[in-house]
């Protein structure tokens, strides 16, 4: 296959007129290389690597605390019909039992290899049950627990070691010793916390890399109590997720995100919930009641509960109403989230001996035009 006529994204971060060769499953160097004679053209189009979304529970009436194999395999379909060519599901807080359970369906589709017309599944969000109950969102209070090794490690061998991050309250009980223990296993995420500065510099000293949903769920920053979100800035290895979906955060703020961490720190993700793809309506998230009206999802008592925004749809959102530039928009939700879960060696750029995912966005309003996934067209 070959895509001519596009403004291709590059591995360094620009928008280059060139065109894109694949063979088989793979980006290759030349027209030479190209046995397929397929020819796309993509005049008036960005062409853009597929997108990994790192943090999301579900979509289209699926979440992936169902813990079934059919709730996974729904939700890969969807992801990839909207550009997103990884995925990571996210738990919620859950007992023990569902966690487990969650895991060794996780487990068993992995096994199954590679799942045609459907995002790669690439391993699991834990986002709980180690949070603080202060801070909880749209997580569920009568699953909280301290952090603990013993179930972390039962759940990484449920999961056949396929958790990639760990979401927890750094000032719990027990958390400052499972980051330091464990933070090889996968990375270890600050999150749904009232941590202050002090106490959230010590867990990233102790081998925490990652900030859940920057913002939300967490102490805020002021110039005397810069909380979280203040230690994060001064530790130049940690990584924040970012939901620009337009309800989570005001776009001023998603901005001054962009200005405090830089493109490169930040991760888009869509935290998105059962209700993505469809209509508004009542759902659950957590095995708790959930209202969506447009772009909002609530439950009962006001808190909001995940978003119902695609990630792609949060790419436009950031570039179209918030001002983010769209190349770096497009290294938060390709690039870094790739190299976060350590996929970057084969997915998250258009360059030769990587795999051939492209999504083709139209220039004056980035609808999705094409995907092609493995080489093949959509």
């Amino acid at each position: 296959m070959i895509i001519k006529n596009a403004s291709v994204y590059t591995e360094d971060g620009q928008f280059v007129e060139k065109d894109i060769f694949i063979e088989g499953h793979i980006f290759t160097d030349s027209a030479d290389k190209v046995t397929d004679g397929e020819l796309i053209d993509a005049a008036g189009c960005y062409a853009v690597p597929g997108l990994t979304d790192i943090h999301f529970h579900g979509c289209v009436g699926h979440d992936f605390s169902d813990g079934t194999r059919e709730a996974i395999d729904a939700l890969a379909v969807y992801q990839l019909s909207v550009g997103v060519t990884n995925i990571v599901p996210a738990t919620m807080t859950l007992s023990e039992e569902a966690l487990s359970g969650i895991c060794q369906t996780a487990a068993a589709y992995a096994e199954e290899g590679f799942h045609e017309r459907r995002a790669r599944f690439r391993g699991i969000n834990m986002e709980g049950p180690f949070l603080s109950p202060k801070k909880l969102g749209a997580q569920n209070p009568a699953y909280v627990r301290k952090p603990d090794l013993a179930l972390f490690d039962s759940l990484i061998e449920a999961s056949g070691g396929r958790v990639k991050l760990l979401d927890l309250a750094p000032e719990e009980e027990g958390a400052e010793e499972l980051i330091r223990k464990r933070h090889d296993t996968c990375v270890m995420s600050l999150a749904h916390t009232c941590a202050d500065y002090d106490t959230a510099i010590r867990a990233f000293d102790a081998g925490a890399v990652h900030m859940t949903h920057l913002y939300n769920a967490m102490n805020p920053y002021s110039h005397r109590s810069p909380g979280p979100i203040g230690a994060a800035v001064d530790r130049e290895r940690v990584e924040v997720e970012l939901i620009a979906d337009g309800v989570h955060s005001h776009p001023a703020a998603v901005r001054a995100a962009f200005k405090l961490f830089g493109e490169k720190r930040i991760i888009l993700i869509s935290d998105s919930m059962r209700a993505t793809g469809l209509a508004d309506g009542d759902y659950t998230l957590g095995g708790q009641d959930v209202k969506v009206v447009g772009k909002l999802a609530t439950l009962g008592n006001g808190s909001i509960a995940g978003s119902v925004t695609n990630l792609l749809d949060c790419v436009r959102t950031a570039v179209l109403r918030m001002g983010i530039p769209l190349e770096a928009a497009i290294r938060c939700a390709a690039v870094n989230p790739a190299r976060c879960v350590g996929i970057d060696g084969e997915c998250g750029s258009i360059t030769p001996g990587k795999r051939a995912d492209v999504l083709l966005l139209r220039k004056e309003d980035l609808a999705l035009e094409r995907v092609v996934f493995e080489g093949s067209l959509l």
